[in-house]
């Protein structure tokens, strides 16, 4: 009796190879192709890429149209997904850099849909995140992250914001109704670092930047504790330059 070694080459599924290989070959061709010629750039016997091809357009991974095949939906989300993961792997190692760099938690948040979205934060045990006491989303007028989203944003998409979502002072230090919200957002530079202390959370200050992403509003931020507030913005000028000379690299994309 003998016995299968670990160095024994991995059992390999035929007709799962076969099937991409004409994945591949119909993903050279951006106005699709006929079966015939997938068959023979895939190095198919005919009858066989006919099966395959029928199987991947009735799974959605292929569309066939005016006799020629494209590559389908599922097959765009799997690249789709993809890009996705790379493109937030590399946000990840730009905020853990900037959190080194700066010695503060880097959170960052998108407006989309309507609502405001924590998309990731890099902290640490030495410099926690601030505690999400109130739901994030439903308390954009308080923190710094928000108020730079919403003063991105046209006024018809700010005023649907704060319908949903009305402005309610959350510390004393918070806006105390939407006119005086509307007022601080009116009153600052698009471009220019938003600064809010203690108005989502007793004991910490907090600045966000607004940042290229196409066509949705982005921002970045950091949070110190209370008693650190002169860190504040010396640091927020730092991770500005850092997200500047990131995106020159054109290094920094959110999906949208």
């Amino acid at each position: 009796m003998t016995t299968a070694s670990s160095t024994s080459a991995p059992t390999l599924i035929g007709s799962v190879q076969r099937a991409l290989r004409l994945l591949e070959a119909v993903g050279t061709h951006r106005d699709g192709a006929p079966a015939k010629q997938l068959a023979r750039e895939a190095g198919l016997p005919l009858p066989t890429a006919y099966h395959l091809l029928r199987t991947l357009t009735h799974e959605g991974y292929l569309r066939r149209e005016n006799g020629v095949f494209l590559l389908g939906a599922a097959a765009e989300r799997l690249a789709d997904d993809g890009a996705l993961h790379n493109r937030r792997s590399r946000m990840t190692q730009s905020l853990g850099r900037w959190r080194d760099l700066i010695g503060a938690p880097v959170y960052c948040a998108v407006y989309r849909e309507g609502e405001i979205e924590l998309v990731a934060v890099a902290d640490t045990p030495q410099a926690p995140a601030v505690e999400e006491w109130a739901a994030f989303g439903e308390t954009g007028h308080a923190h710094a992250i928000g108020q730079c989203l919403l003063s991105q944003l046209d006024e018809r998409a700010r005023e649907d914001h704060l319908d949903r979502h009305p402005v309610r002072p959350l510390t004393r230090y918070s806006a105390r109704d939407r006119p005086e919200l509307l007022e601080r957002l009116r009153s600052r530079e698009r471009t220019e670092p938003v600064v809010e202390r203690q108005e989502y959370a007793l004991g910490t200050v907090c600045a966000a930047i607004p940042i290229a992403a196409g066509f949705t509003a982005a921002a970045v931020a950091i949070s110190v504790p209370f008693d650190q507030s002169e860190r504040l913005l010396p640091a927020v000028e730092r991770l500005r330059a850092e997200v500047a000379s990131l995106l020159r690299s054109f290094v920094f994309s959110i999906s949208i």
